[in-house]
């Protein structure tokens, strides 16, 4: 069982600031550094480091080969991510000692994905296979319609929320994940409330209330671990993938979102997006000493 992920690639600029600047304001940063980053290689890692096989799809600069050579240490399928001459996506993070975070982002290669390679890896796939996507790369529609006609189910992380993107791809979704403010965005864009939309499977997340699950498992609620918050950038995406590697891989969706959920409480005590994913049996110790 494998998830072809249709995925951005980022390198992440990441201050800490004492505050979050207002108009005009220059200020002198408390640290910085440079990383992994992107929705779509978050949530890869996260997979891999879940245990799910995982094949990233997705485009880069050439120079920037750390990119990828992380990404293929983390345990991600790097095989089918294309040289671009385009410059590598990158994003701009400021933390605050809250740990909340602000992101200027620059798509750059990632939205010039050659979409007939990356549709063509989906030749790859079997049976009980997952597609996966967000909405940081060009291409969604012709991903998901070749993902359909091999019969995949498919994984939708809306974010950057895009009212006229989401809604063309959800009569196509198995698994929506959304946050607290995107699903009060779609809400009001299918004019009712989303757990009512029909999706197979919806789950919202909360941030530090947890996550809701609607769907064909009933409502579940799972709450957030408490742990001393350190970086919030890149916890839902290391949450998205820790569930869907639990639900590609046939457990309960209790027993996923929990585990996600510890997964998603290691990952905010720590600094950074994709290093700061943890490994599963890391994730698991902690679900087993929390409970």
């Amino acid at each position: 069982m494998t998830v072809f992920n249709l995925g951005s690639i980022n390198i992440d600029l990441l201050y800490q600031v004492p505050h979050f600047p207002s108009a005009g304001e220059t200020m002198t940063t408390l640290g910085h550094s440079r990383m992994l980053g992107g929705k779509g290689a978050n949530q890869s890692i996260a997979l891999a480091r879940a245990g799910m096989p995982v094949t990233h799809i997705g485009a880069c600069n050439a120079e920037d080969r750390w990119l990828r050579d992380e990404m293929q240490a983390a345990g991600v399928d790097v095989t089918h991510i294309q040289d671009s001459p385009h410059a590598s996506g990158h994003a701009i993070v400021s933390v605050d000692p809250d740990g909340e975070n602000q992101i200027l982002l620059a798509p750059s290669a990632n939205r010039q994905i050659d979409m007939d390679r990356a549709c063509a890896v989906l030749d790859n796939a079997v049976a009980g296979d997952w597609a996966l996507l967000q909405n940081e790369t060009n291409g969604a529609d012709s991903f998901v319609a070749a993902a359909r006609e091999k019969g995949l189910k498919l994984a939708y992380s809306a974010a950057p929320f895009d009212a006229s993107v989401v809604l063309d791809l959800l009569p196509h979704t198995d698994l929506l994940v959304v946050n607290e403010g995107e699903a009060a965005a779609l809400g009001g864009a299918l004019g009712k409330p989303v757990e009512s939309a029909g999706i197979p499977h919806l789950v919202i997340t909360l941030g530090s209330a947890g996550a809701t699950y609607f769907g064909a498992s009933g409502t579940l609620v799972q709450p957030a671990f408490s742990v001393d918050v350190v970086d919030t950038t890149g916890a839902g995406d290391c949450y998205l993938g820790y569930l869907l590697a639990g639900m590609a891989a046939g457990d309960d969706i209790a027993d996923a979102m929990a585990a996600a959920a510890a997964a998603a409480a290691i990952h905010v005590s720590r600094p950074g997006t994709g290093a700061a994913i943890p490994a599963r049996s890391e994730a698991y110790r902690f679900l087993r000493q929390s409970v």
